[in-house]
């Protein structure tokens, strides 16, 4: 095990190594938020939830939404925090809580940015996403040195404009 950080691998995407056993993760693709001495958060995006409805969300919520959330995906982000709502988005960065990923990308967990979302008001490019993926310090990182992940840059296109069923394909093939 190291003891060291290895390089931030925040404002990338995690894949999962082909094979891995974690029901989990397996065959995912993880939009990496923050990486650093305190540990890593990320976001599976390729995993949309099989039953719940962007309206029957916004319902739960209590936030009046318009019909343009019917065909909204919502996103399985991960084992950690189910419950908790976030979205990753494009401009504008304004919202209450937000935290820069990149130069285009935000992560945002504030009931501002989802009432907007919910009538059309928000952000261009976004991603609805229940819970998170969470390691610990030096956690991912001693994975990493073990080979469990791949990383490439990430993609604007891949992340808001690639259906979720090629996403991992998609994202391995800009390894190469």
């Amino acid at each position: 095990m190291s003891d060291e950080l290895i390089e931030s691998v925040k404002g990338k995407f995690l894949l999962a190594m082909p094979g891995l056993p974690d029901p989990n993760f397996s065959q995912t693709v993880t939009c990496m938020c923050e990486h650093n001495d305190s540990g890593a958060l990320g976001f599976i995006v390729n995993k949309v939830h099989p039953l719940l409805t962007g309206r029957e969300l916004f319902e739960d919520l209590n936030i009046d939404c318009n019909a343009s959330v019917d065909k909204l995906n919502i996103y399985l982000g991960g084992p950690v925090q189910p419950s908790g709502v976030f979205v990753l988005h494009g401009p504008p960065f304004s919202w209450n809580e937000s935290l820069q990923v990149n130069d285009w990308l935000h992560l945002s967990n504030s009931r501002d940015i989802l009432e907007a979302i919910a009538v059309q008001e928000g952000p261009k490019s976004f991603m609805i996403i229940l819970g998170c993926a969470g390691w610990g310090p030096l956690q991912l990182d001693n994975e990493l040195h073990d080979s469990a992940w791949l990383t490439c840059d990430l993609s604007k296109d891949l992340l808001f404009s690639t259906s979720s069923d090629v996403k991992y394909e998609r994202a391995m093939m800009l390894i190469y």
